[in-house]
């Protein structure tokens, strides 16, 4: 993969050359001390695959109950969608509409920007708004928030377990899950697609 000679520190924007690292090994700024760049432990094929993978799990995790309810010999199961249905009805709409966009919408848009740019440089070409597609990763990554909505659901497992047998269902394990494979895509340092996209430019 092509890289340019030079990276720019994104907390000060001073220029650097850019060295070779060993696996593991981060690049920081000597101005800063901000993180520039790292080796990268996947490959593109790799993180095509993690993307298809959470895409799967994505949808298992939304299609199926997060957990089933017992009380009193009545059974119950619940969606996300139930809990944030629910949660509108509550009169607590903004906490609704943050919750479906982080849990639902963000890891939605970022799981398919991701098989879109990651299939189009897999080709050898840049597909179309790659940076405005790149722009948006950048921006969306902080709020895909999977995993505090696990721990939010664990916790409300927990105060549950006092009033009603509350078991995981299938669509807890996919958001478990769904948790993991964001965390390594998220891991991956962007920049190198951006010098990937320059290096088939040229």
């Amino acid at each position: 993969m092509q890289s340019s000679a030079f990276i720019i520190c994104e907390d000060c924007d001073s220029v650097h050359r850019r060295i070779a690292l060993a696996e593991g090994e981060v690049a920081r700024c000597k101005r800063c001390g901000g993180s520039l760049y790292h080796n990268n432990r996947y490959d593109l094929n790799a993180m095509l695959a993690l993307t298809v993978a959470s895409a799967l799990v994505f949808v298992i995790a939304n299609a199926y109950p997060l957990m089933t309810l017992e009380i009193g010999g009545r059974h119950s199961h619940t969606t996300v969608w139930q809990m944030l249905a629910a949660t509108y009805a509550s009169n607590v709409t903004p906490i609704a509409v943050v919750a479906a966009a982080t849990v639902f919408f963000f890891p939605l848009v970022e799981i398919c920007l991701f098989g879109y740019v990651l299939t189009a440089l897999l080709r050898g070409r840049v597909p179309p708004g790659f940076v405005a597609a790149m722009h948006a990763l950048r921006q969306m990554q902080p709020w895909t928030m999977v995993e505090v909505f696990m721990i939010g659901t664990l916790v409300a497992v927990v105060k549950l377990s006092d009033l009603a047998s509350a078991t995981p269902d299938l669509g807890m394990w996919g958001f478990a899950a769904l948790t993991v494979l964001l965390t390594a895509l998220n891991a991956y340092d962007l920049r190198e697609l951006w010098d990937l996209a320059a290096g088939l430019q040229r």
